[in-house]
Parts: structure tokens; C-alpha cells; sequence
């Protein structure tokens, strides 16, 4: 498929995070885009405003009239029901329909791609690549999945010789791309809806790091069964960060690599897994060649990406913060950074499990990441993609918390649930459209502090 043949660019679920980025991308490179969500978010009135026409209803006369068969691609996300009108249509008149990752797979596939994966920190991890890249003056598009504060977009440069991308095991989508440098940051159980067990996952991941025919441009951590460039932090490595401490909010660190020692590294975002992304980013830029300086530069530059361990508030008395968090290990990885900078002191963590599915799955581990923080909320569980489970409720899951000091709130009365604790660390937590929320609980707490 010759993409400089495509004049318009429909998306069915346009205002996904990554379904965003190229729908960006393809607006930026002189395409007429226009799409379908379900429902106006944030990204989709940011969308509009760059220019781009969105409808929230599944019916065919709101498809623009010039999206001829010809000239349109159609790009579909996997959240997308079968039955959706609209995919339908074009399906039944032979339109070119890709899902997001075979469009991915296109646009890289003749160009220099470097693919993030893992079941963690692919978000992260490519945004400060991807800033890296586009701060040394590479020639780079990095399509991220959130927004980076640095740029307000998930959408980094509008190079066409070099790619970012986050190779997402999801449908086991990160198999249509074709990268040359690659790194997996995680394997953990994940989307067993998907594989059905975590052997099948561990399978996937092996089959995407094959892609690789040099180890040499594989980045993997210490844990990984996977042959590559190993990377770690305080641990023997291949790039290893040492004499990690904090600096005035800030992680500063020397990294060893094949080539010598680079000294004092400084990076802004909290918790342990953050400084391993970095560490991940600042050996796939070494390795690419980018010069130390401009590594070092870019790195203490990066601000963070938004719903990424995100403050809303910060000041000596109160602290609010939001992080995308919805596996265990991520809302371990949140309580790990939160104790970090702020010993002994309260935390009201709120969290919206996301999927039925995964909360079925692991729901003991959620039942112990959440029992760590000192009080918890609990909201309904955003089904996504999916319809109810019998049996699988955040009550049901609430019961499996060990904490006594936990209760589960409707969305009409959680402003209320929040205003009425006491904690001076606040956190949200989910996937779900608890990040709607995010401005108005910044906007009653600030009311409640000041």
C-alpha cells in the first residue's frame, strides 16, 4: 500500500491515545483526516481544534462525502466493535481498512524505527527517546502513547527518516513493525483475554525480539530470558546506572556503558522504574550514535508525560498526583516513587480498575498493591471493550484487600469521597475515564487548601 497515493484518513476510535498520534501525524503531513469516538474526551476537543473533524455518532451520512473508495484509508482500532456501522460500511465497499498497527508498520517500514515494547513503560520510555532524538537534531517522528509535556502532543517532530515507536504486545500488534533498534522493558502476565496464558505472552515477545537479527541493538533488562544489550540499575550491566541519589527533586546518576563512564546524569521524574526507562532510552540513543552531551542535555530537560506520575498540585503542605497506573505492578511501581518522596506522611490513593478481564485475572495482586497505601477509594470498574462479568466487581474486589481503612465510591460522589479525607498525598489511579476527572479534583482541592 503506497501511502502518497492516500488523500483522506478516516479513524474508527480516533480518540485513543495512539489512534491520536497518527491521526496527527497523517493531518500534519497533508492528509484530510476526520474520524469516530464515542464520546467527546479531552484529546478529541484537542483534535478539533488542530483542525480535524470528529462525530460521536455511528452513522453513515456523517462519513464526509469526498472519502472516495480510491483515495482513503481507513484505520480501525481493536476496541472497536464487529458490529460498528460505520466499519461496516466501509469493509462492504472494499475501502483499504488497516488496524493502527499495520498502518505503524507501514509508515516505519522505510525508515530508521525504534520500537519500545514491554507490558511497562513503553509510554515512558518513548517519550524520552523520542525528546532525545528530536533534541540532538535527528531528522525523527516519535508517535507516543500520552501526551508529552515538553511538546503538549503525543506526536514528536515530523522527521521521515527516523521513527519512535511503542511496540504494543496488545492483539500482538508490535508484530507488523520492522525495527532496527528495539528494546523490552517488561514481560509481565498481561492481556489474557488475549493470550490465554503468560507462556503465550512470554512467546509473543520472543517472536518480536527475533526481529532483531543483531543482539547489539537489543536493549533488555537483567531479568528478561532474552538475548541483547542488558541494562540495569545498581545491578552488574552492560549500561548500569551507579551512584544513583536525589537532588533537589531530581535523579542524579552516572551511567556505565561499553565506551567509559558518563557522569551525573540528571533526570526529573520519580520512582525507580522511571530511572530504568531512562536508563533503557539514554543506551538506544548511545548506540544510535547520539552524542553524550545532547543525551545528557535532553534528559534533564524532560518534563514528563501527562496521567505518567503527573502533579496537578505540589507545595509543601499538599501534594495531588495522577498516573495512568492499571496493572499491579505499575500501582507498585506508584506507591514505590510516592514513599520515596514522601516518607510518613498519609496517601489517599483512588483507583479505577480498567477491564473486567484484568481485574478477574489479577485481583489478588491488586488486592496487595492497593492495601499498601494508607487509605484507599475504589470506583466501578470501566469496562472498555468489554460487557460484564458475573461475580468480577470492585466490591468484589474491595473484599480482597487486606486495608481497613477502604470504601467504594459512585463517580457523582467521589469529589466528595476525596475532599473528605485527611491525607496531604493524594493520587488518582486508572486507565479508565478517571482521567476526565482529573481537572475538576484539582480544581475542588485547590478550593480545600487554599
Amino acid at each position: 500500500m503506497n501511502l502518497n497515493q492516500i488523500h483522506n484518513v478516516f479513524f474508527i476510535g480516533i480518540g485513543g491515545i495512539g489512534m491520536s498520534a497518527l491521526a496527527r501525524y497523517f493531518k500534519n503531513i497533508g492528509k484530510h483526516v476526520s474520524g469516530y469516538d464515542k464520546t467527546p474526551t479531552i484529546l478529541t476537543s484537542e483534535l478539533i481544534a488542530n483542525g480535524i473533524d470528529i462525530h460521536f455518532e455511528d452513522q453513515i451520512d456523517l462519513i464526509p462525502e469526498n472519502y472516495y473508495v480510491e483515495n482513503t484509508l481507513v484505520i480501525i482500532t481493536p476496541a472497536v466493535p464487529k458490529a460498528h456501522t460505520q466499519w461496516n460500511y466501509f469493509l462492504e465497499r472494499n475501502y483499504h481498512v488497516k488496524k493502527r498497527a499495520e498502518v505503524l508498520g507501514i509508515i516505519t517500514k522505510d525508515t530508521f524505527c525504534f520500537a519500545v515494547a514491554g507490558t511497562h513503560g513503553k509510554t515512558t520510555t518513548s517519550s524520552i527517546l523520542g525528546h532525545i532524538l528530536f533534541q540532538s537534531g535527528a531528522d525523527v517522528t516519535a508517535f507516543i502513547g500520552g501526551i508529552v509535556e515538553n511538546y503538549n502532543s503525543n506526536l514528536i517532530g515530523d522527521g521521515k527518516t527516523v521513527t519512535v515507536v511503542e511496540a504494543d504486545e496488545f492483539d500482538r500488534s508490535f508484530l507488523h513493525l520492522h525495527p532496527n533498534i528495539a528494546c523490552v522493558t517488561s514481560m509481565d502476565a498481561d492481556h489474557l483475554d488475549i493470550y490465554g496464558t503468560s507462556d503465550e505472552i512470554e512467546k509473543s515477545f520472543l517472536e518480536f525480539a527475533n526481529k532483531i537479527e543483531d543482539k547489539q541493538n537489543l536493549i533488555v533488562t537483567n531479568d528478561l530470558p532474552l538475548k541483547g544489550v542488558t541494562v540495569a540499575v545498581n545491578e552488574q550491566a552492560i549500561y548500569s546506572a551507579t551512584n544513583v541519589r536525589i537532588e533537589n527533586s531530581s535523579y542524579v546518576f552516572d551511567v556505565n556503558t561499553p565506551k567509559g563512564v558518563l557522569k551525573d546524569f540528571r533526570f526529573g521524574l520519580p520512582g525507580r522504574h522511571n530511572l530504568m526507562n531512562a536508563l533503557m532510552a539514554v543506551a538506544m540513543a548511545d548506540i544510535y550514535g547520539t552524542p553524550t552531551d545532547a543525551i545528557a542535555a535532553a534528559l534533564a530537560s524532560f518534563k514528563g508525560i501527562r496521567r505518567r506520575f503527573s502533579y496537578q498540585i505540589k507545595t509543601d503542605d499538599f501534594v495531588y498526583i495522577d498516573d495512568y497506573a492499571h496493572h499491579p505492578t505499575e500501582i507498585d511501581a506508584v506507591h514505590q516513587a510516592v514513599r520515596e518522596l514522601y516518607p510518613g506522611k498519609k496517601v489517599l490513593a483512588i483507583f479505577q480498575p480498567h477491564l473486567f478481564s484484568r481485574t478477574k485475572d489479577f485481583a489478588d495482586d491488586f488486592a496487595r498493591s492497593l492495601s499498601a497505601f494508607d487509605e484507599t477509594i475504589l470506583m466501578e470498574i470501566y469496562p472498555a471493550r468489554e460487557l460484564p462479568m458475573e461475580g468480577i466487581t470492585s466490591t468484589w474486589l474491595m473484599n480482597k484487600m487486606e486495608s481497613k481503612n477502604k470504601k467504594l465510591v459512585a463517580k457523582d460522589e467521589l469529589i466528595d469521597a476525596i475532599l473528605d479525607s485527611d491525607a496531604p498525598v493524594v493520587v488518582t489511579i486508572g486507565a479508565g475515564d478517571i482521567g476526565e476527572l482529573v481537572g475538576t479534583i484539582k480544581q475542588k482541592l485547590n478550593e480545600k487548601i487554599t
